[in-house]
């Protein structure tokens, strides 16, 4: 698996920093793990692997003590409608983030705060926020004094109120202060508030606690909590209520002012709700909210603090320096040092949350998706650059929630949804937008029951595969359009359950929520089959699945009797049986995480669960069957990617070196599968065939050589490692994969040969490794070592014939590389021992270019030339350098031997005829490629340099390419020709003269190819 990025920062709740090393700072991905940069943001990299069993992080705390010890509290605490995902407890590190332990706390879902006593990292306390759709007694303030080895709840409610904060006095440690928050996430609103909510201190390490009341609100919602380390006795409170805003206590909680009503501290409470004291300035707060707010006044007066992204959640600031921030906002983690003037990029963060996968038929092919908290988005699926950059991809239609629409194979015009049904078409040529909504209303704030059309968050957007001018769009009925969104027709009764009771206001009781994420009874999938033009299948989003075989005439109720209310979140018809359909139902927005597929092969006659297999809380988002093998199925759930070969009857974890993390759609495209992760960006597993070729015998096989894909001939070699910053590249060539039984030591030899349409071997490669001619500049580099472990292997060919020889130690301004061969039939040859297998290989060309055959046969003519000559002329050096070591032996032990002169003249007169020779060919005084200034290329450098200008993607030759060939080949033809005659004339003559001494002659170990005489 490669990541193709986007590398733009995803939504993340939880930073820290760390006193000691004011470079060193952590963030933590709602989806994506634990990430850390060592340079202050200019890079991040992931830290948590595979360590974490879940990747969404809800805070993260380093010990000032010790800057090696880390504790992780999993479970986003901004609890969002859609796209939340729950953790697994608390992780602690002891080495600076290289290894994660487990410690326990596994069912508080969602934690808000780590706090770390100050002066001993073993004593630590968790705001346990609690389980968000449902009640749980696994929730409140968590306390260890042993490092995380065990846990005492010290702060509990009720099953229904959480920790939202908590803060500790770190000039007294004893002191704690734990904001308690009621709340509730239903599938139509979210509850945030009532008498559960509350404020309490601690003065004896958390034991007990006292509720702090007076010049409180009587009854509060969400809360968050801040002590001042410049002011102990001040205690800030972010406080939603009827009366809600900042309050402040400079008595230790004993009495509150409220100091701020600003609005804009208190809106949409249930997702922010933050406030951070200044470590040195007790009269500065920030409070955390879409903008970041600051108060220099004590609270009196906000204004904002410009931040990358806004949305803010998060905020470390350094104790000892108050300019020394870290911030944590919906576009990931960002640094400054000057106080929030300025702040480190987002750019560099592959932490996308996607919805939905979908891609078009272009080479290479792009890859588009809606991402949480910003823009859908357009990017290439491989590039011919290092990785896959900023300009590699674009924005297109619809917002961050969107589904996507297109011709696959002509995707100039993109339709793009978003929220409360908004609908959009984007234009490539002119990079504009046109709104074509059905009904345009604002539906921000408006009341589900009170609307025209109840649209999903997600809301589905079908482009017709039988007519490409008919589009659907799923409301609580389905629309349809046949003119690109000008006119849209309703083709369905509403297909929900249409409760008017799950159709109120979404949120209360103090603050409305209206952004969308709670509309419900409303579709949230459409699936057109690929068999039949008009059978459409919907689901909705409370557990309904309708189909219609007559474009929507007729729609009937086929639910799997045993699926309870929850959101029907992809359906797939197989491309194989029209009839066979598989459903996944979440039920996660009921507290409920099982897993839940279901198959029909009758159009939904009958259903049968399939879930075997499955871990008991991966809940499934999303099955899709294999476009080539039937009944090869994949699985995206919370936890990671699932496969079963049996359709489903028993499932099987396989990341395929998938990130941990919550997997939301999976596409295919030219055989490759493209799986679209909550937290990770965009993932793709090029060339499927291994898995659709695997007979469920590998077990039993020693030697197994899968058939490749057809693989379209882009040249693109890229560096060995992802480049920071970059989508992966797939490995440059045609990608093959073999299975061994047993690895294969370096004693033994497994050799991989290509071979070309008539059968001779052009490439081949072993597991033995060879020098290392990099040793010296402008050496070769070593042949690629064939992998040989147990299991699937993967390697590619390059698309290039075998190296050519080089001159040993001697810099070369060019490429060893063999010649790029040209589209068509070869084949693949895997050996080992007695064992060996054979596989078809086709290379196409590139769509794009207008290229023919006959243009690629002249390509290779001019290439083939090139590359014989090369190989001569190098050959050819190496033969003639032997022989001149051979004459400078012999002449070394004539030179203090009397009589001799004419036979030492002779024998320097021919090493000087040689190194003249040589010097036309090669250039030996060259140590580095600016050297040509001092000492010019040669012939063979000529020929290579014209070989890599010929050597191009697009391979019609130019006139000037192919004159230039003819000139140097008539120069190598004549430095041939005086090869020749050196050999024929001067060094025959050597041999004769040192023959008659009883001296041996001179052995010339010349080519074959070049044996003859001169041309």
């Amino acid at each position: 698996m490669r990541n193709i990025g986007p590398f733009r920062g995803g939504r993340s709740v939880a930073v820290s920093g760390v006193v000691q090393k004011p470079r060193v700072y952590y963030m933590g991905s709602t989806g994506g793990g634990i990430w850390k940069t060592e340079d202050a943001g200019i890079h991040w990299k992931n830290i948590s692997g595979d360590s974490l069993k879940t990747g969404s992080v809800g805070d993260i705390a380093v010990a000032e003590s010790d800057p090696n010890i880390i504790y992780a509290g999993m479970g986003e605490h901004a609890v969002r409608g859609v796209m939340t995902t729950h953790g697994d407890g608390v992780y602690k590190s002891t080495d600076a983030g290289d290894t994660w332990t487990h410690t326990g706390l596994e069912k508080t879902r969602h934690i808000s705060d780590v706090v770390i006593h100050p002066q001993n990292p073993d004593m630590v306390y968790i705001a346990a926020q609690g389980a968000v759709h449902g009640p749980s007694e696994d929730r409140g303030i968590y306390k260890s004094v042993d490092g995380g080895k065990s846990w005492k709840k010290v702060l509990y409610v009720d099953e229904n109120t959480g920790a939202s904060g908590l803060s500790m006095d770190m000039t007294n440690p004893y002191i704690l202060y734990a904001a308690m928050w009621e709340h509730r996430r239903y599938p139509w609103m979210v509850q945030s508030g009532g008498p559960g909510s509350g404020i309490y201190k601690s003065i004896d390490a958390g034991e007990h606690w006292e509720k702090l009341t007076e010049g409180l609100p009587d009854t509060l919602g969400k809360i968050g909590i801040s002590v001042s380390r410049a002011m102990p006795e001040r205690v800030w409170a972010n406080i939603e209520a009827k009366e809600g805003g900042v309050y402040r206590s400079d008595n230790g909680g004993k009495a509150w002012t409220q100091v701020s009503k600003d609005r804009a501290t208190q809106a949409r409470a249930w997702y922010y709700t933050e406030i951070f004291a200044d470590p040195q300035d007790a009269e500065t707060v920030y409070v955390l909210n879409a903008p970041m707010l600051k108060s220099i006044d004590g609270g009196k007066n906000f204004t904002p603090v410009p931040t990358p992204h806004g949305d803010n959640h998060d905020l470390w600031i350094h104790p000892q320096n108050n300019q020394v921030m870290v911030n944590a906002n919906d576009g990931g983690g960002n640094i400054s040092f000057n106080g929030g003037k300025s702040w480190s990029s987002q750019t560099n963060q592959p932490t996308v949350q996607f919805y939905r996968a979908i891609t078009d038929n272009r080479f290479p092919y792009y890859v588009y998706g809606g991402q949480q908290d910003n823009s859908t988005v357009a990017i290439a699926s491989r590039t011919a650059d290092a990785g896959i950059g900023w300009k590699d991809w674009y924005e297109v239609a619809g917002g961050e929630s969107a589904f996507l629409a297109f011709d696959e194979d002509d995707p100039r015009l993109v339709y793009g949804g978003s929220y409360q049904g908004n609908i959009s078409v984007y234009d490539h040529a002119t990079r504009m937008s046109k709104d074509i909504m059905a009904y345009p209303v604002i539906g921000l704030g408006s009341i589900p029951k009170d609307m025209k059309y109840r649209f999903n968050w997600n809301a589905p957007i079908v482009m017709s595969r039988h007519d490409k001018k008919t589009m659907y769009h799923g409301a609580n009925l389905v629309l349809k359009s046949t003119n690109g969104g000008y006119q849209w027709t309703e083709i369905s009764p509403d297909l929900t359950r249409d409760d008017t009771t799950q159709q109120g206001p979404g949120g209360g009781p103090f603050i409305n929520e209206g952004a969308g994420g709670e509309n419900y009874n409303t579709l949230a999938y459409l699936a057109e089959s690929p068999h039949t033009q008009g059978v459409l299948w919907a689901g909705s989003d409370d557990g309904l699945v309708h189909v219609t075989f007559d474009e929507g005439k007729n729609w009937q109720n086929v639910t799997p009797p045993e699926a309870a209310e929850g959101i029907i979140n992809a359906i797939d018809i197989s491309p194989h049986d029209t009839a066979t359909v598989y459903v996944t139902l979440l039920r996660y927005k009921f507290n409920d995480f099982k897993p839940y597929v279901y198959k029909t092969t009758d159009n939904g006659a009958t259903w049968r669960s399939i879930h075997e297999g499955f871990g008991a809380e991966d809940f499934v988002r999303v099955v899709r069957e294999d476009p080539v093998r039937q009944d090869l199925l994949y699985a995206g759930t919370e936890a990671g990617l699932y496969i079963s070969y049996d359709g489903g009857q028993h499932w099987k974890k396989n990341q395929l070196s998938l990130p941990v993390c919550p997997i939301n759609d999976l596409t295919f495209r030219q055989n490759d599968l493209v799986v679209a992760t909550s937290g990770r960006g965009f993932w793709i597993l090029d060339d499927l065939g291994a898995l659709q070729q695997d007979d469920g015998r590998l077990a039993y096989t020693d030697l197994k050589l899968f058939q490749p894909k057809p693989t379209y001939r882009l040249d693109a070699p890229g560096p060995a490692e992802p480049v920071a910053g970059l989508g992966q590249n797939p490995l440059n060539g045609v990608i093959i994969d073999y299975y061994l039984k047993e690895e294969v030591p370096d004693s033994v030899l497994i050799t991989l040969e290509v071979l070309n349409a008539a059968g001779d071997v052009i490439r081949r490669y072993d597991n033995q490794k060879e020098e290392d001619f990099r040793k010296y500049p402008g050496g070769p580099a070593p042949k690629p070592v064939l992998p040989a472990e147990a299991g699937i292997n993967r390697f590619a060919w390059d698309f290039r014939t075998a190296s050519i020889p080089n001159v040993p130690e001697v810099f070369l301004n060019g490429d060893y590389r063999g010649r790029v061969v040209a589209p068509g039939e070869y084949q693949v040859r895997l050996a080992l021992g007695e064992q060996t297998q054979t596989v078809a290989c086709t290379i196409l060309p590139d769509p794009r270019l207008d290229a023919t055959e006959a243009d690629y046969a002249a390509q290779q003519k001019i290439l083939t030339a090139i590359e014989q000559s090369v190989k001569e002329i190098h050959r050819s050096v190496n033969a003639m350098r032997q022989a001149k070591e051979q004459v400078k032996s012999i002449t070394t032990l004539l030179r203090d031997m009397e009589g001799k002169e004419a036979l030492l003249d002779t024998g320097k007169a021919l090493i000087a005829s040689i190194d003249q020779w040589e010097q036309n060919l090669i250039q030996p005084k060259q140590e580095t490629f600016q050297d040509v200034i001092n000492f010019p290329n040669q012939l063979n450098a000529e020929l290579l340099n014209l070989s890599n200008r010929v050597g191009t993607h697009d391979p019609r030759p130019t006139e000037g390419a192919k004159q230039r060939l003819d000139e140097l080949l008539a120069q190598w033809s004549r430095y041939k020709q005086a090869m020749h005659q050196i050999i024929e004339v001067n060094l025959a003559a050597f041999n004769q003269m040192y023959l008659q001494q009883n001296i041996p002659a001179v052995i010339l170990n010349l080519p074959e190819d070049i044996s003859g005489g001169g041309e």
